[in-house]
Formats: structure tokens, sequence, C-alpha cells
């Protein structure tokens, strides 16, 4: 049953009296007299219809029942002000600029879709594209560069400084060009694939270590031919024979008149989880974006 008559102007002093057990420093903090403390803790005792404090003289002694509401009521208090910050976030800044780091990959079909939401969902809202490594992306969001990235999710960063929004599992093909005489095999086996040439992108892409972790399964070193630092390049050199790589499935669209994907046998199966990553200070600004993301994540369920 909800009750009405206690308020969270009552709870916020209840919570200053736990914090530093004394009537006198909670009424100067707050404005008040001593009395009126007193007396709105004594009528949280009325209300709840429970002791909350044993009296020792002048001093307010907390029960186990104190400690209880006092935790209790400061996440009330902490949600309370999550609602407030993010319905006036809801109302305003319309036209304030989103710094966004994305993967290279990310541009040929998800970041379009994700713009062309958010001006549909807020037409004054601008974006600013940054493209880069997963690894790069990660230290520009650390050092408030940016204020949200799309990458593949990391394996090395802090959870409690960051919120994570999974967007969509993609999985990971061998990409030949369409000459290659394996290019019409129904899946790749990497053993096959010994005495080709490889090329692939530098170290801190998102798929540089996929590729590491999948030539140990397949038991030997891939002959590395160049190494690139971004995605559409790569697609261009095995698109012109340069050599064989692995890159994620959102790229089949891309150079499909020179380049074939084929799906790893499932010795070498791996995906990729791509995800919206942003600080958790910064959910307030970014509430539309987050909005727009939630959304494409769900179409991509739906498929």
């Amino acid at each position: 049953m909800l009750r009405t008559d206690i308020s969270l102007k009552k709870l916020n002093l209840f919570l200053h009296y736990m914090q530093n057990r004394k009537v006198s420093l909670t009424a100067d903090r707050l404005g008040v007299s001593r009395v009126s403390v007193h007396r709105t803790l004594h009528s949280l005792e009325e209300e709840l219809e429970l002791p909350l404090f044993s009296h020792q003289g002048k001093s307010l002694i907390p029960l186990e029942s104190a400690y209880v509401l006092a935790e209790q009521a400061a996440l009330l208090m902490e949600q309370y002000e999550r609602c407030i910050h993010l319905t006036c976030a809801a109302a305003t800044n319309h036209n304030h600029v989103i710094k966004l780091g994305v993967l290279y990959s990310l541009t040929a079909s998800t970041v379009p879709q994700l713009i062309t939401g958010m001006k549909q969902r807020q037409a004054g809202c601008k974006i600013e594209l940054t493209m880069n490594s997963n690894q790069n992306l990660i230290g520009m969001l650390c050092t408030q560069s940016l204020d949200a990235i799309i990458i593949s999710t990391p394996e090395d960063y802090d959870p409690n400084q960051f919120e994570t929004l999974p967007l969509f599992e993609d999985d990971v093909y061998l990409a030949l060009p369409v000459s290659h005489p394996r290019a019409q095999d129904s899946c790749a086996d990497l053993a096959d694939y010994r005495d080709s040439k490889f090329v692939t992108l530098t170290e801190g892409f998102s798929t540089y270590k996929g590729f590491q972790q999948v030539f140990r399964i397949a038991g030997f070193e891939p002959d590395i031919a160049m190494q690139v630092r971004d995605i559409f390049s790569l697609m261009n050199l095995v698109g012109s024979g340069i050599g064989c790589s692995l890159v994620p499935g959102r790229l089949a669209s891309i150079l499909v008149d020179k380049v074939k994907l084929l799906p790893l046998a499932k010795p070498f199966q791996f995906s990729q989880s791509i995800a919206l990553v942003f600080p958790r200070n910064n959910e307030r600004r970014l509430l539309p974006f987050i909005a727009e993301c939630r959304m494409h994540a769900l179409s991509h369920k739906k498929k």
C-alpha cells in the first residue's frame, strides 16, 4: 500500500540525520529548527507504525529498522534524481552535437541507419563521426574526446564506468577474391589455406585479436602479405587478389563483384558483439540516441 503521508522531504531529513547523528547539525544543514527535526523523525515512526530510534537522554540511537529505511531511502532518492534528470533530458537538449566514435566497418550500414533514425526522432541533433580502431576509440572515450562509441565489445574496459547497450552479433567470414579456386565452396576450412597469403588489420582493431586466435586453432601462422588501418582498404586489397582475410558479415554488400565471403567451418567460427558504449554520467545528453539504438537492436532480434 502506498503511504502518501511519507514525503521525500521527510526522507531527506531522515537521511541527513542518519549521516551525522546530530539533531543540531541536521537542523543547521537543512535550515530548519531542532524542534522540526525531532518532529519529523517522530512523525516517520508514527506513519510507519514502528520504532526507528531508541531514546538515550536527548540522543536518538538508530535501531535496525532505521538502518534498513536509510538504505532503501537512499536508493529511492537516487532514483528520484535520475527520474528528474532523464525527464528534463527528454524536453531539452534538442540542438546539441553528439560526438560519436565508430568502427570503419559500421559506416557501411549500421551508422547510416542510426543517423537517419535520429534525424527523424530529433531533427535538430547533429552527429560528429570519428572512425578509428576499437582500442583507440576506447581511449578517446576515456579522455572524454567522444560522447559515445559503437564498437566490438572489448574484454578490457571498466563496466562500472561505462554503460553498454548490445546492438547485434555479427559472424566473421573468410573474404577471398571471386577468382579464388575455393570461392564457390560452401564454407571455409582454414586448414586448407595454409599456403595462402593474407591481408589483415593492424593491432587494436576488433578483428585482429580474433584473427590471431582462430589461426592458432588452425595450427599455423598465416603468411601476412600486408597490414592496413581500415577495413575498406583491406576489402579492396582482397578484391585485387593481394590475399584473403577475415571480415565481419556486415561487409557482405561491399565489392560483391570482387570479393566473396565464405562462412567459416565449425572449429573456426566466431562472432563480434557490437554495442553502444557510453559513460554512465552522460546518459542524459544521449537519451534520444540511446532510444534509437534500442530500436535498432530490436530490429536485429526480429530478423
